[in-house]
């Protein structure tokens, strides 16, 4: 109660969530873990060194040599916050990085961010699934309440990706950024610990072995991962 006839909030456990860790996030497909450029730079720089494109809408990037790349990589690894994964197919080899950033504990709200799926990874299933472990890392493990997505507002393919994946656009903050030079809307986008239990029903069913065929194609689309706030 506010003691007074004004509207207020509800009540909520303000225990701390936790910071994220060097987890191994392990699903059917592949797996996620702590980013390690020893470990992970030679493969990524295939993955996603490479490519410029890939880096057209990130604070950092394109690269020129493996080596700038590598020892960006070493930088990024070292970083609390962001705090950057890699994520690796069924043989181990990794296809991309994603980070959970712009970490508020105090008020259990966290960001995925940075996140840079190479080739082979864009819209494979590995992709999808990678994202369902850190949710449900960041939900379950964790104690976080509110898990953003936020992109270049041009970024037609982020905010795609993010509405399929059961993240809610709420807005965009216009001049929000100058990135490479460049003025910067960033939309706006969240998923909430009340949306989850549904979030993560849909991506198990999405994800089973039954909704595949035996060339590995979906049979339903994520379409069942809507907002249970409409």
């Amino acid at each position: 109660m506010s003691g007074s006839d004004q509207p207020v909030g509800p009540d909520v456990d303000t225990t701390p969530a936790r910071p994220p860790g060097p987890v191994v996030l392990a699903g059917r497909l592949g797996r996620v873990e702590k980013l390690d450029a020893g470990r992970h730079g030679a493969a990524l720089w295939e993955a996603i060194g490479r490519h410029p494109r890939l880096w057209t809408y990130l604070f950092d990037g394109p690269f020129a040599e493996p080596d700038d790349f590598v020892g960006w990589l070493a930088e990024r690894a070292e970083l609390q916050d962001p705090y950057r994964f890699a994520v690796l197919d069924g043989g181990g080899n990794a296809l991309g990085t994603v980070s959970l950033m712009s970490t508020r504990p105090e008020m259990r709200v966290i960001e995925v961010g940075n996140i840079v799926l190479g080739p082979a990874l864009q819209r494979a299933a590995l992709a999808t699934e990678a994202h369902y472990l850190l949710a449900r890392y960041v939900f379950e493990q964790l104690g976080y309440r509110r898990y953003e997505w936020k992109c270049d507002a041009l970024n037609a393919p982020s905010r795609r990706a993010a509405a399929r994946l059961g993240f809610v656009f709420e807005g965009v903050f216009h001049n929000h950024m100058i990135i490479k030079g460049r003025s910067r809307d960033t939309a706006w986008l969240a998923m909430l610990d009340s949306d989850w239990p549904a979030r993560r029903a849909a991506f198990e069913r999405w994800l089973d072995r039954a909704n595949f065929d035996g060339d590995g194609r979906q049979k339903a689309r994520l379409g069942a991962c809507g907002d249970p706030r409409r």
